[in-house]
């Protein structure tokens, strides 16, 4: 979990008492999917095709990309087809998301 809340740390702003286990993290997240507009339709199947932890993921990283993601429910619907196919892989978007953190870090 600390690779994910340092890749995406603004989710603990949401947390009604810190993040200090999976359970706090994904009851996070589906605080933040109701801020961020994601049905619970949408929200129900990404944890069903990629399993509850993943899905939390995914809110946390449309979190932390804020306004890159137009539709956040959107994006989710589109990640769970691609999970439903074996195409989708967390790796890769954690790793964009820590790129990212260290390289607004070293120009800001």
């Amino acid at each position: 979990m600390g690779m994910v809340l340092s890749a995406c740390p603004d989710i603990v702003d949401y947390a009604k008492g810190g993040i200090s286990n999976w359970r706090d993290f994904v009851a996070t997240a589906a605080v933040v999917r109701s801020m961020l507009g994601i049905s619970p339709s949408a929200w129900e199947e990404a944890k069903t095709v990629m399993g509850e932890s993943q899905a939390a993921i995914v809110v946390s990283c449309i979190l932390q990309r804020g306004e890159a993601i137009r539709s956040a429910g959107g994006y989710l619907r589109g990640l769970t087809r691609k999970a439903e196919t074996g195409e989708f892989s967390l790796g890769p978007i954690l790793m964009a998301q820590i790129n990212t953190r260290l390289h607004g870090k070293r120009t800001a």
